[in-house]
């Protein structure tokens, strides 16, 4: 993996601030999967383009007020554009696409699998984040949680949508890849790293928009205006900026916790504004799937990624 160097020996962060920034994320991040679902019929690039955009608006008007440069320094572009790829525009584009196929409770139950994979590729990555007896095991559970939620769509009459399923694992693989890039740029500043995130992700969206569908893509947009701004910069700016110092000062596997709060969010916002409802399978597949993530995140010593106060 290219774009910097491990950084030094961790330290632990305050428990108040990971507990505290653990949960603002969590909530702003599971309100996305109800204001997609709101957005209605938008094409799924359309609306990781606009989704993009506006939170890249958001954050360059913050960076405005502070009156600080927006313009990329030295080889920053290369993070903006390996990180607007991997936590922005791909994972948008396939769960704008999934919750057309899935609901959102269990589609956030299998992207609740992300620090799963963080755990197991971050063992052979980083000699601080080897994987413990306690947490393999965990890692082992939530995989057998995820073949619950996800071990049916081999079977047509399940009802459970095969491509649906396929693209939120390809979303939890995107974030997870992104979590692991993040903890090897070099001395970056969180803010700047949201803020090319979201750049380099509403543009490349909106582009392939354009280019595989046309104008048209855009068509739908107009008319839900409202989910999308609040898609934009609730749950995207302001979680983003929040999961960057996050990531940076508790290290990959800590920050991933973000993923056993998701679903828990994501189920509650689901049954109270959009009537859904979960089954019986549903619910031991995420329970197991967050008992292995619970696993794997509680177990050992908090680390962080760096020295920095957030």
């Amino acid at each position: 993996m290219t774009g910097g160097t491990t950084l030094p020996a961790p330290t632990a962060p305050a428990r108040g601030f990971l507990v505290t920034n653990l949960l603002a994320c969590s909530i702003l991040w599971a309100s996305g999967f109800l204001f997609v679902k709101l957005s209605g019929d938008v094409n799924p690039f359309a609306l990781a383009g606009m989704r993009g955009l506006i939170g890249a608006t958001s954050l360059a008007l913050w960076f405005a007020v502070q009156r600080k440069s927006i313009i990329p320094h030295g080889r920053e572009w290369l993070s903006w554009i390996i990180l607007g790829a991997l936590n922005g525009w791909i994972p948008n584009v396939l769960l704008a696409y999934a919750l057309t196929q899935i609901t959102t409770g269990p589609a956030a139950m299998i992207q609740a699998s992300s620090p799963l994979i963080v755990a197991v590729l971050a063992h052979f990555m980083f000699a601080e984040e080897r994987l413990t007896r306690g947490r393999m095991m965990g890692v082992m559970l939530g995989f057998i949680g995820m073949a619950i939620l996800i071990g049916p769509a081999a079977f047509p009459e399940s009802g459970v949508s095969p491509s649906g399923a396929l693209a939120m694992l390809g979303c939890a693989l995107s974030y997870a890849s992104a979590n692991l890039y993040i903890r090897v740029v070099r001395q970056a500043d969180p803010a700047r790293l949201a803020l090319g995130q979201q750049i380099c992700s509403g543009i490349p969206a909106t582009i392939l928009a354009l280019v595989l569908v046309g104008p048209s893509a855009f068509g739908a947009v107009p008319a839900h205006i409202a989910p999308l701004l609040a898609l934009g910069v609730i749950a995207t700016a302001l979680p983003m900026l929040l999961f960057m110092y996050l990531i940076r000062s508790a290290g990959p596997t800590r920050a991933s916790m973000v993923g056993y709060l998701l679903p828990v969010w994501t189920t509650i916002l689901a049954m109270i504004f959009l009537g859904e409802r979960i089954g019986p399978r549903e619910m031991l597949g995420g329970a197991v799937v967050l008992a292995g993530v619970a696993l794997v995140s509680l177990s050992g010593r908090l680390k962080t990624a760096s020295g920095q106060k957030p």
